[in-house]
């Protein structure tokens, strides 16, 4: 699966890459949304966004409605630090809100093999 993973920090960002590519998939990354935009141009590129909340120009939440906004319907991924429920709860179009913890290197790659 091509994924494109998005994260203001770029040491987070490689450490979200390397889980998904030991996993066998292929990735591109992003430093921002504002980024992440400009790779999706081809709504065929990816298959699967993952997205860090937290982040400046446009936080992922943000990324994912501007994302919705423009007809690209690419599953998304939102990545946080805080509890991922409210922010399910803001965006119910979201496939899942994952916590960005030590567990993330188990559940995001069971998450995408489920796609």
């Amino acid at each position: 699966m091509h994924i494109l993973v998005v994260d203001d920090d770029p040491l987070a960002g490689e450490m979200t890459v390397a889980v998904l590519e030991e996993a066998g998939h292929t990735c591109q990354f992003a430093e921002h949304g504002m980024q992440a935009l400009e790779a999706l141009v081809d709504p065929a590129a990816f298959e699967l966004v993952v997205s860090d909340m937290n982040m400046p120009l446009l936080s992922g939440l943000e990324l994912f409605q501007e994302m919705r906004s423009q007809g690209l319907e690419t599953p998304f991924v939102l990545l946080t630090g805080d509890d991922p429920e409210p922010l399910r709860a803001r965006a119910p179009g979201i496939l899942a809100c994952l916590l960005k913890d030590a567990s993330m290197e188990d559940s995001l790659p069971r998450l995408v093999e489920q796609l």
